[in-house]
């Protein structure tokens, strides 16, 4: 490997560690706001943790260097993630909770 190689890199790695620091920073001072609902603070802190983790991935991970395929597995990861994610909160407000009645019944 050549010098100017290694150097580049290195440069690299400092500011994503320098950016890491930062968010981490960010994340900190994010839980001393008082944001008015819950809903909010937890979706300023996962957009703040998705995007560390977006640095971590892409760069240790060496997923900028992957093909789309990887790139489409992620997003559907990620699509199914958030579908996942709310269906308790559909449950409590009783939307999946009356179509499956429903169903039921049928």
């Amino acid at each position: 490997m050549s010098e100017h190689n290694l150097e580049h890199s290195k440069s690299i790695y400092f500011k994503i560690l320098l950016t890491l620091f930062v968010l981490t920073l960010v994340t900190v001072g994010a839980s001393f706001i008082e944001f008015g609902s819950m809903a909010l603070g937890i979706a300023v802190g996962l957009l703040i943790a998705s995007v560390k983790g977006f640095l971590v991935a892409g760069n240790f991970m060496h997923l900028f260097d992957e093909v789309k395929s990887i790139y489409w597995l992620l997003i559907l990861s990620a699509f199914f993630f958030i579908i996942v994610f709310f269906i308790p909160t559909l449950w409590d407000a009783n939307l999946i909770k009356a179509s499956v009645d429903t169903w039921i019944s049928k």
